[in-house]
């Protein structure tokens, strides 16, 4: 029976879960060469590590024994053994899905096109703390870049610090003893559910409000404050008793009446048309035009004529009067420059 690599490191976790009660610098030292020493058994001849070696939990006894340290108390030991198994049985389910899943990437595991990535996370990371802060300290609306105090200069300043200071953290970070590191993880945490709330609400956001800006309701907020409608006709005159209607057929109605008129009917105010208060329309009618005279009259300037008085009636014209016949010497008389034609009978002769 040939041993493979997956069993020698189901072995090694099974140790090592054994070992939890112990500091990690010890359990480390411990378990520092063991894969090394189960290869070279494994190498050695046939049956499993379990049958040549017996079960993980009594080879962890046999190290802790020859490293002096003291065997915890049975209760703890039980339990500590019992997490460390349920650890590793999970530990075990990840590495083969990280085994499968990195061929879809094209690499041999998923984790190593993941460590690939990590420059990539630790900017995303100072980004997340400058916008966690930039929200702690300013009551606007969130928006992409951060500000502090509504300062945008200030808030580049801090994305900068904050990206460099992530940088570094990311290079650094096998250096952080145990509880630096802890503390970094919890945060890892805070800032991935920090991004993925921000990303929600940026997403409802952009769902419920009308695209470029504008509101779903484009009428109440404009119209608010009319009180009246007054519907004017291509001539400038006012139109009463005028009803407006959408696209639909729906009636629109606007403003309220705020003039009281005992000849109006005793309906509701809304089911009169507009306007509601004629007198109070913003523009006076323009005067009727003026009719233009026949071609070849002059143009009349008399005054109208004032209210309540008869209109003049205008003489007839009148065929003036022929001008009397100056005598001539020769008997013939001639008419007068200007005096319109007339004919004239012959003088009698005289008789003799």
């Amino acid at each position: 029976m040939t041993v493979t690599g997956q069993e020698i490191a189901d072995y090694v976790g099974r140790v090592r879960a054994a070992l939890a009660d112990l500091p990690p610098a010890v359990r480390d030292e411990l378990t520092e060469d063991l894969p090394e020493h189960l290869a070279e058994v494994a190498a050695e001849g046939d049956g499993s590590l379990v049958q040549r070696l017996g079960e993980p939990e009594a080879y962890a006894a046999e190290l802790r024994a020859a490293a002096g340290a003291a065997e915890p108390a049975a209760g703890r030991r039980r339990l500590e053994q019992r997490v460390g198994a349920v650890t590793h049985q999970v530990r075990g389910r990840l590495a083969r899905f990280d085994t499968r899943l990195g061929p879809l990437l094209g690499y041999a595991s998923a984790s190593e096109f993941l460590r690939l990535l990590r420059p990539a996370w630790w900017v995303l990371r100072g980004y997340l703390v400058a916008m966690l802060l930039s929200v702690m300290t300013s009551d606007g609306p969130l928006g992409l870049l951060p500000r502090v105090g509504g300062g945008e200069f200030v808030g580049l300043v801090l994305l900068a610090a904050t990206v460099l200071a992530s940088v570094w953290l990311g290079r650094n970070t096998g250096t952080l003893r145990r509880w630096p590191r802890r503390l970094m993880h919890a945060g890892t945490l805070v800032l991935v559910v920090f991004g993925l709330a921000t990303l929600l609400d940026v997403d409802q956001d952009a769902r419920t409000h009308h695209p470029y800006g504008y509101d779903s309701i484009s009428v109440q907020n404009p119209y608010e404050q009319v009180q009246d409608v007054f519907v004017y006709d291509s001539e400038g005159r006012l139109v009463e008793n005028a009803r407006l209607f959408d696209q639909n057929g729906t009636p629109i109605r606007l403003g309220w009446p705020s003039c009281a008129d005992p000849s109006l009917p005793d309906v509701n105010p809304v089911q009169r048309g507009y306007p509601y208060c004629p007198e109070q329309a913003p523009f006076r009618p323009r005067p009727p035009a003026a009719v233009p005279a026949p071609p070849g009259t002059a143009p009349t300037t008399e005054a109208p004529a004032p209210p309540g008085t008869a209109p003049t009636v205008a003489p007839a014209p009148t065929t003036p009067a022929p001008a009397p016949a100056v005598p001539t010497p020769d008997g013939s008389a001639s008419a007068s420059v200007g005096a319109a034609p007339t004919s004239v009978s012959p003088a009698p002769e005289p008789t003799r």
